[in-house]
């Protein structure tokens, strides 16, 4: 008979509650700066965020050069209760 081990912390994330955000980075430097850009801005006002995924990567071009990436997140943060 298999036993499967529950880890404490995996119990308790599964019961949390998320409410997501879409938000746009951007950067002159790379999309990952963009990704960066994105989530310390909103860390400044919004509490208990916990994961991220990108929805979409994009450049904004100037006079046919690359003028700075553009990155969608969905970001996901607890709503406390």
């Amino acid at each position: 008979m298999l036993k499967t081990a529950i880890r404490a912390e995996d119990s308790i994330m599964s019961e949390h509650v998320y409410k997501l955000v879409e938000l746009v980075g951007s950067s002159t430097q790379s999309s990952d700066d963009a990704v960066r850009n994105a989530i310390a801005k909103a860390a400044e006002s919004i509490k208990h965020m916990d994961w991220f995924e990108i929805v979409e990567t994009r450049g904004h071009i100037v006079d046919g050069k690359l003028g700075h990436w553009q990155v969608t997140l969905k970001v996901g943060f607890r709503v406390d209760g």
